[in-house]
């Protein structure tokens, strides 16, 4: 026999996102590594659970409020939120710890080779392609040309940064040069990720009021969303990126890592993949992901349509992307 449940809005975190403190809870949930390893028909049974629910219709095979809670984030944690069409699995939030932890530490073990730099800069840089697009806002189209565009100048700008502050800092001390493998990831983000989501730049995103309802499209919001976006990426790289070189540094100096050369690579894997389990949620909760907008900041003709229409919203909404 179903167990009736108790009504609550699926539509909306399950804690409030006013706070820091519960947009961190919420995001340490949603990038879970472990739902990576999810199936397939957990994942399908999950996005049942939630679009059933969301139409009122029963779910014998949940019993609770806090399993209804379970399967709404790990249908999350693996479908676009605009679009509801399953993510690829390295473009899940999920799956950044694994995926950065691994790349970022053999940036940061091989960037004295040149060969190796350029090996994986590009492959950090085809990974960031892969993201930013699964993430971006909306059902944002992007064209092949602007998808080929966007990722070859964004590769192109991580190696000319890498490979020229290499250059620079050859004979700068040994902690120096670990670090700009962080400049070449920041100068990439600044390219990569408004360059895959330029429709938006373009067009605008969706804003919505508080019911959800679609009142247009802002051009302003979006870039508000992109450079936040960027910003809190650019701050989730830096603590592996800043203490994983301190860290080798000191190692250095004492003498570890000639004793045991060996334990270079997984040691900066390792502790990368420790800051960035912590790094990744916490960045993401600096802003809502339904961020808002005050109709003053919106372009002067849709903000006269709603002033007209709505004259009640002070604050519209919009989905900044991850």
């Amino acid at each position: 026999m179903a167990i009736e449940l108790p009504r609550v809005n699926l539509d909306e975190p399950r804690y409030d996102q006013s706070t820091y403190l519960n947009r961190a809870k919420h995001f340490l949930i949603v990038t879970n590594p472990l739902n990576v390893f999810a199936t397939e028909e957990q994942l399908d049974r999950a996005a049942r659970i939630v679009r059933d629910y969301r139409a009122g219709k029963t779910v014998p095979d949940v019993s609770s409020v806090d399993e209804l809670w379970s399967a709404k984030y790990l249908y999350d944690s693996a479908f676009h939120p605009d679009t509801g069409e399953k993510m690829l699995l390295v473009g899940r939030m999920s799956a950044q710890v694994p995926m950065n932890m691994t790349i970022t530490g053999c940036m940061m073990t091989f960037y004295k080779s040149t060969p190796a730099v350029i090996f994986w800069q590009w492959f950090n840089q085809s990974f960031n392609a892969v993201v930013n697009y699964t993430n971006r806002s909306g059902a944002s189209p992007i064209s092949q040309e602007q998808l080929l565009t966007s990722y070859c100048m964004a590769t192109g700008g991580a190696l000319v940064t890498a490979l020229s502050l290499n250059r620079l800092v050859r004979n700068a001390p040994p902690l120096v040069g670990r670090l700009v493998p962080l400049a070449a990831v920041a100068a990439a983000n600044c390219i990569n990720i408004p360059l895959m989501r330029i429709q938006e730049i373009k067009n605008g995103v969706t804003l919505l009021d508080k019911d959800g309802k679609e009142l247009g499209q802002s051009v302003r919001a979006a870039k508000e969303g992109i450079s936040a976006v960027t910003f809190s990426r650019i701050l989730m790289a830096m603590p592996g990126m800043v203490f994983t070189p301190v860290l080798m540094n000191t190692l250095e100096k004492r003498g570890f890592l000639r004793r045991f050369p060996w334990a270079n690579a997984p040691i900066q894997t390792l502790f990368c993949g420790l800051c960035l389990t912590f790094a990744t949620p916490l960045c993401c909760a600096l802003f809502s992901q339904k961020a808002s907008i005050s109709v003053e900041s919106i372009e002067e003709e849709l903000r006269t349509k709603l002033r007209k229409e709505r004259p009640e919203l002070d604050v519209v909404y919009y989905n900044k992307g991850l």
